[in-house]
């Protein structure tokens, strides 16, 4: 893997692990997929393997993002869905034509219309959304409380009060910052 590239942040709840290939979005902004390539890429790795995908397809999976990732903020913060981000859902998830399939292990698995149409991998993620986002499913949307990222993401915890998109990434950068400015203020504690 080259490592000029972002890796991916891969969740649990496909529709925010898709918003997620945008990261930092109130801060330097990281593209983590720049290039069709790594929407194939990112698709596979979520279970929806394509062929292929061209540049006008990225930049319709990007309309995508951008609309699940408004429609995601405003139902976390209780407001009114954006018009164009339900359209541009409602488009995506009527255009594709995937199935879903159980395996023999007892698992939901998608099966693609045909192995290159990309259409129905952006289908299965904009029904994600909708049932995420119509409350359908048991668990929460909420914003990441980090300042500089603001993502939408789908608490299922136990209690519902997770503060951060990430543990790993955004929560340690958070609860690093503290610790740091605590130790420069001189409020932390000998061991």
């Amino acid at each position: 893997m080259r490592t000029d590239i972002p890796d991916f942040r891969i969740g649990s709840v496909l529709a925010t692990s898709f918003t997620a290939t945008l990261t930092e979005r109130q801060g330097t902004a990281v593209e983590r997929i720049p290039a069709p390539h790594r929407l194939i890429d990112w698709l596979a790795l979520n279970g929806l393997v394509v062929d292929s995908c061209t540049c006008a397809q990225l930049d319709l999976a990007r309309e995508l993002r951008e609309a699940i990732h408004a429609a995601a903020t405003a139902a976390a913060m209780g407001g009114a869905l954006p018009a164009a981000a339900v359209r541009v859902i409602n488009d995506c998830s009527a255009q594709g034509r995937a199935a879903a399939i159980l395996t023999p292990d007892g698992e939901r698995r998608w099966r693609l219309s045909s192995a290159s149409r990309l259409e129905d991998a952006l289908g299965v993620i904009a029904a994600d959304a909708i049932s995420i986002i119509a409350g359908e499913r048991d668990g929460r949307l909420a914003l990441c409380a980090s300042p500089s990222c603001r993502a939408a993401f789908f608490d299922t915890s136990q209690s519902r009060t997770r503060r951060w998109c990430d543990m790993n990434t955004c929560g340690n950068r958070q609860k690093k910052a503290r610790f740091n400015a605590n130790r420069r203020n001189g409020s932390s504690s000998p061991e």
